[in-house]
């Protein structure tokens, strides 16, 4: 396994990221357990979760994914300090989390302190903003006039982050939480919390997670470019995008306890002709070069430039195995370029 520093932190961390959101719906606790200790013993020591999970996320299972890590910690207390835990604060729109409010210096403090409990821990490694407050151009709103930029407050925004930051420095403080990161953001909110760490003297964001995958490279090449020059780790998450670059999905496919067979919240907006249609290139170049697809998906996202670590996720043992052992080699020059020439084929393919 291969470590990385996850930006401008003192935190080293491996390649994979084990991601957990089908913990406590698809998965339980059980599963986790056998998950995080396979995947320890392969050299993974970064965790990914966040407060909303398990998804598809509901209020019966809103922190079920977070108590479960909670439950193998308490169990196996000495491996606290192996691991590099990631969590994230849910932001506005769910009702059941904090009434549906925006995050706040305030309410990242009382997010903090509920993660704490259900991980049973006494400090999270890396804690991040799930989302933003304003809306962003993630989740099939990046197509031009998805959003209104104009209509933003620009100054209100700015005014919140700083409050958000200065909530979270006080967690920092408390030895509550060690670095602090995003997700789902954009150059422009990177830029800002960026700005207003340093006039402050506020905790520095040190990573930032977005989608990521051979159907949907638009953070290449600007946002990647800032991260690299800015010391901000990037952290690709659906690098199979959402198991479609499985082929598992093709000519309308839906197999028993697969996620597409679950409720989304935003809809299967991954699914499009088009998609479809560069899925089945990619895993008809696999299977010529005799690989299999979610090893060009993975191995293809973990080569490119600027990535720091690629969340990974799965559902069965098998997936996982073949997930993990998707880095062991890289890809030949020659699938390298094949995979260039399929990209300028189906470009924004969702």
């Amino acid at each position: 396994m291969k470590y990385v520093r996850l930006g401008s932190s003192s935190l080293e961390v491996s390649r994979i990221c084990l991601g957990t959101m089908t913990w406590g719906v698809q998965n339980n606790q059980q599963d986790a357990n056998l998950q995080l200790d396979y995947a320890q013993m392969q050299g993974v020591n970064f965790i990914d979760t966040a407060e909303m999970y398990a998804i598809p996320p509901r209020e019966e299972t809103y922190g079920k994914t977070e108590e479960i890590i909670g439950n193998w910690l308490k169990a196996n207390p000495s491996r606290r300090k192996e691991i590099v835990l990631a969590t994230k604060a849910a932001g506005p729109g769910f009702s059941y989390i904090r009434e549906g409010s925006p995050l706040s210096g305030e309410s990242v403090i009382q997010a903090v302190d509920t993660s704490l409990k259900r991980l049973k821990t006494d400090y999270i490694d890396l804690y991040q903003l799930h989302w933003p407050n304003r809306q962003s151009p993630h989740f099939a709103n990046h197509w031009p006039n998805g959003i209104a930029f104009t209509e933003v407050n620009a100054l209100e925004q700015s005014e919140t982050m700083l409050d958000i930051l200065q909530g979270l420095d006080s967690c920092v403080k408390a030895g509550k939480i060690r670095y602090c990161g995003l997700s789902d953001d954009t150059p422009w909110g990177i830029s800002q919390y960026l700005s207003l760490a340093k006039e402050h003297n506020l905790p520095r964001m040190v990573s930032i997670q977005n989608e990521f995958s051979l159907l949907h490279s638009k953070d290449w090449p600007y946002l990647i470019e800032q991260c690299v020059h800015e010391d901000i780790a990037y952290l690709p998450w659906s690098p199979l995008a959402t198991g479609m670059l499985t082929g598992k999905y093709l000519n309308g496919a839906r197999p028993s306890g697969s996620r597409w067979t679950f409720m989304q919240r935003n809809g299967l907006f991954r699914d499009t002709p088009q998609a479809h249609n560069a899925v089945q290139a990619f895993v008809d170049l696999a299977n010529q070069h005799h690989i299999s697809p979610a090893k060009l998906a993975l191995a293809w996202c973990d080569q490119v430039n600027g990535v720091t670590s690629t969340i990974i996720g799965a559902t069965t043992m098998a997936q996982l195995e073949e997930n993990i052992a998707a880095y062991s080699e890289p890809l030949s020059n020659e699938v390298l370029t094949e995979i260039s020439n399929i990209l300028k084929q189906h470009p924004m393919p969702f």
